[in-house]
């Protein structure tokens, strides 16, 4: 009887691993030693980078990157080489960012007399805003009947525009702005294209520039209506998001503040779920309410700027830094323009406009707005709010900060924690976390305010990764209901471990991006003296916040994941794909390089946090609260660390002129 010969297979472990990977990994690991030990032994001087010989230089910038891409094609088993490439050059790209923004006392840049410094294009800013506006103009030419060709051109500007951000990556920041740029506009208004860059806008822009085209790429798989005006939508929202963060002249910020509401407004509305239209117009009626506030603040100040120098208004936001207000002009000023940056944070009890937000909008909609917009307000406060009204904002911390931790992270959380649907739970999540940041503000410590910014960045990250991969099991059930799952980590393993990957983060797990920012702003909330007496209440407080969101988090994983498969639908369910693994790939390497060298970033933000800091207590010092200034509007000396202005101000020769 002929017996059948059962066909060759490759050998494998008990574990269904390939047997030729752990050898691998191991030879890998030995090199990295290897290559680990050659540097430490081969320079003659710790403290000297040119003793380097050549050859040492070499093999320490490029085996880790070698290593790196290997590791990258390596981890993800039953995927083909289309999947496996690309993921290969992210590992390296991002082992490449490491090593060089890796800070290091050696790479200083000099700042004393007489010390080189590299030159500063004065137009890469206009670059990272014109591309992808000129890309969403030529968008227009292009036939609507021609979708590939559309998304096609659409990617290619965005990826364009992120290499196009290197140059910003290379710069020492320190206390300064870089790349600035100061061009007459309205001459007869004092309104001016201003625009520059300082160590806390710099990772806001290098964030919209890397989420943006993560979420094109993520919507070209599920939008497959109306792709024209999608495409040029994107673009003129990255656009608008970018100018934001780098305008230093209130109009022109202005202009962009209200440009980004009409792309998102049209991505809610017609894009969206079934409530689309309800939840696009309160959007927009909030925004633009809080909106109309901050400008006629803006127009205030600049016209008393105009009155107290005897000159022209005035729009820069250097010069009307300057501007001391009494405490009954500044406290309505302040509120004008912290009311519209609190409603786009948002913080309770504006805040109901987000949920709707996001639990109808699209995929990408909802990635680039919790990753993005949301950060408007955050990075509005801390910029302008502070910036220009320091006695106010330091005599409102303390309370603003109990909202902050009551209306935000604590009512946020269980918010969260009591929702079905899951879009909504992370909606509220956002709510939550973005408490952190506000209370990180509020505090106006050096770590607190570090931690802020960094979690303005982290949250982007494990939000956006959140929200993509929602996106990315609502495609397969059409269902965002808890209770509609239940055991999908027998049908989509590699779906569920990315999933609790981006929900670790979320919980602030340590090793991930979020732990950094939550433990810097938690500590330094507890010695902040802005917060008074109350500071260690708010301080634990928000770490309370940790423990609920770990509960509304892991109550999530658990009935999504685990658990017997109890519906039919949930049986035969696809894992997630090649288009939705490239997609995600980026933000999750983000989060274990974020959560495990957070001092690549903390580094470039340190020093212009500081001259934050002693902005704002350098005036509250001279003007202290709640009395701090009672005499006439007076114009003082402009701050030592602003750029040089474009033209000397009427007020040079006296920078202490009273009005009358």
């Amino acid at each position: 009887m002929a017996s059948k010969t059962s066909p060759t297979t490759p050998s494998s472990n008990p574990n269904g691993r390939p047997s030729w990977v752990a050898p691998t990994f191991f030879v890998l690991a030995l090199l990295i030693v290897v290559v680990a030990l050659t540097q430490l032994l081969g320079a003659s001087s710790d403290k000297d980078r040119a003793s380097f010989s050549a050859a040492n230089a070499a093999i320490g910038a490029i085996v880790p990157v070698l290593a790196a891409f290997v590791v990258g094609a390596l981890i993800p088993r039953g995927q083909a080489w289309n999947v496996r490439f690309p993921l290969a050059v992210m590992s390296a790209l991002f082992a490449i960012f490491v090593m060089r923004m890796w800070p290091s006392a050696s790479t200083a840049i000099a700042t004393g007399e007489g010390a080189a410094t590299s030159p500063e294009s004065t137009t890469l800013l206009s670059w990272l805003i014109g591309l992808p506006l000129a890309g969403a103009v030529a968008i227009l030419f292009l036939p609507r009947q021609t979708p590939r060709l559309l998304k096609g051109t659409t990617f290619f500007v965005m990826i364009g525009t992120l290499c196009a951000t290197l140059p910003l990556m290379r710069a020492d920041m320190g206390r300064t702005y870089h790349f600035n740029q100061d061009i007459v506009w309205i001459e007869r208004f004092g309104i001016h294209y201003h625009v520059a860059v300082d160590g806390i806008s710099l990772w806001l822009v290098i964030l919209t520039a890397f989420i943006v085209p993560i979420a094109a790429y993520v919507s070209f798989g599920s939008i497959n209506t109306r792709i024209k005006d999608w495409c040029f939508a994107l673009l003129l929202l990255e656009a608008a998001m970018i100018g934001a963060f780098v305008s230093l002249d209130l109009f022109l910020f202005y202009v962009f503040w209200e440009l980004m509401l009409i792309p998102m407004y049209v991505m809610i509305g017609v894009w969206g779920g079934t409530n689309r239209i309800k939840a696009s117009l309160k959007f927009f009626l909030y925004t633009m309410a809080g909106s109309m506030l901050m400008l006629a603040a803006i127009l205030y100040l600049a016209y008393t700027y105009g009155k107290v120098t005897g000159g022209p208004t005035s729009f820069d936001y250097f010069e009307l830094q300057r501007v001391v207000l009494p405490r009954n002009v500044q406290i309505w000023l302040f509120a004008g323009f912290a009311a519209s940056f609190l409603i786009k944070v948002p913080m309770f009890p504006v805040h109901t406009w987000l949920p709707d937000a996001h639990t109808e909008a699209p995929t990408a909609g909802s990635i680039i707005l919790a990753a993005v917009m949301l950060k408007m307000g955050t990075y509005g406060y801390l910029r302008f709010c502070m910036g220009l009204f320091p006695e106010a904002s330091s005599e409102f911390a303390a309370t603003l900060a109990g909202v902050a931790v009551l209306g935000g992270i604590l009512y946020g959380g269980f918010c969260a924690w009591r929702q079905d649907d899951v879009k909504r739970l992370v909606a509220y999540s956002s709510v939550a976390h973005l408490g952190y940041v506000m209370l990180g503000l509020f505090a106006a410590t050096q770590s607190s305010l570090e931690g802020a910014v960094l979690q303005m960045v982290n949250h982007g990250i494990s939000t956006g990764a959140l929200f993509l991969l929602v996106g990315v099991i609502y495609d397969r059930r059409h269902t965002r209901m808890l209770d509609d799952f239940g055991g999908l980590a027998k049908v989509m393993p590699v779906y569920a471990a990315l999933f609790v990957i981006a929900t670790m983060a979320s919980v602030g797990l340590p090793g991930t991006n979020g732990f950094t920012g939550e433990f810097l702003i938690i500590t330094g909330t507890f010695v902040s003296n802005k917060l008074g007496h109350v500071n260690g209440i708010q301080a634990v407080g928000a770490a309370l916040g940790v423990i609920i969101a770990a509960l509304y988090m892991l109550t999530a994983v658990q009935k999504m994941f685990f658990g017997p498969i109890t519906r039919d639908e949930n049986k035969h369910l696809k894992d997630i794909n090649a288009r939705e693994i490239l997609a995600v790939a980026p933000l999750i390497i983000a989060i274990f390089v974020i959560g495990l060298a957070p001092n690549i970033l903390l580094s470039q933000m340190r020093d212009a946090v500081a001259r934050t800091i002693s902005d704002v207590n350098s005036r509250i010092e001279a003007n202290p609260a709640p009395s701090y200034y009672r005499g006439p509007i007076k114009v003082v000396a402009r701050r030592p660390d602003a750029p040089k202005p474009l033209a000397a101000p009427a007020s040079a020769a006296n920078p202490t002129n009273a009005a009358p």
